[in-house]
């Protein structure tokens, strides 16, 4: 298939700011998997909801600017726009403080937003946008409209509940879990087993998906994609902050994927595009296509 075969991509959930000690950002892993997929030439849409304030009025502008859909962004006038106070350690690694109620928990169903998902060929949807219950009515209807569900677990405690995350699942077509979330939900759901395939492989077949993949950090990740494991190993890179690099990590499996790319090929670009993102401070660092190739290219030679 040509590489820039039109892809329509729609993503449900939470907008917000990123606090950090020194400085914030806009994030959110919808708004950050929107961007990433908008870099490699999909049309995106957020569906999400904004306080009527200064911060809520800059992420609208901030979209905008980066030639997103923000007819789907609606306006509260009762909520504040989310924030999410970001710890990170000497690692890199991220914790979050997620404020609630934020407007993002009070996204309301419209024709509007039907129609969007029903006219795209990929809606993408986390967990966190269901610790409220009215988010959680809107996505369960929208997910009626969608031709191809990614379910990107995400999970913030204490934010989420087992039964919620098994009927999400079950209404995936693709799941997204790193390997801490794998265990987790395994656990949740009495699996017999210990070993990461045999649970992705229990997983996909408790919630009939055929296309499970998991994230390992820096050691890469493995998919299951109708009936067959393929591996990377990941990519060596000096971490910075680990914000957002599983959102872009995401972003470009999929669009590989919908673009009729390999698995394996589409597996390898997105471990890269993951490593790179890990390695930039925030969620959305410009990452050029030269980029990518000359670092995939350097990391292959240095594994023979």
């Amino acid at each position: 298939m040509n590489k820039l075969l039109k892809v329509k991509a729609v993503t449900f959930g939470e907008v917000l700011w990123d606090v950090f000690p020194t400085h914030k950002k806009i994030g959110g892993a919808p708004l950050n998997v929107a961007l990433r997929m908008k870099s490699f030439g999909a049309e995106s849409t957020v569906i999400s909801k904004v306080g009527s304030d200064a911060d809520g009025e800059e992420i609208v502008s901030f979209l905008s600017e980066k030639r997103i859909e923000t007819n789907t962004i609606q306006i509260s006038e009762e909520y504040k726009t989310g924030v999410v106070n970001v710890m990170v350690n000497e690692k890199g690694n991220a914790s979050y403080d997620i404020l609630y109620p934020s407007a993002w928990d009070k996204i309301v169903l419209n024709d509007d937003i039907k129609e969007k998902v029903s006219d795209s060929d990929v809606f993408i949807f986390g967990s966190l946008i269901c610790r409220d219950e009215e988010s959680r009515s809107t996505l369960n209807a929208l997910l009626e409209e969608a031709k191809y569900k990614v379910f990107d677990a995400n999970l913030r405690a204490p934010y989420y509940t087992t039964d919620v995350l098994i009927e999400l699942m079950m209404k995936a077509d693709f799941i997204k879990l790193n390997d801490e979330e794998l265990f987790e939900i395994s656990r949740k759901m009495d699996s017999p087993y210990n070993s990461f395939e045999q649970n992705i492989k229990f997983i996909a077949e408790k919630t009939n998906t055929k296309q499970v993949c998991v994230t390992k950090g820096a050691f890469g990740a493995v998919l299951y994609y109708n009936e067959k494991f393929y591996y990377n190993s990941g990519y060596f890179i000096k971490v910075v902050d680990t914000v957002g690099a599983g959102d872009s990590f995401l972003a470009s499996l999929i669009v590989r994927l919908l673009r009729g790319k390999s698995p394996q090929k589409s597996l390898n670009y997105a471990c890269a595009i993951g490593a790179l993102v890990a390695g930039e401070e925030g969620a959305n660092p410009k990452i050029s296509e030269k980029t990518i190739s000359d670092y995939m290219m350097i990391e292959k030679k240095v594994k023979k």
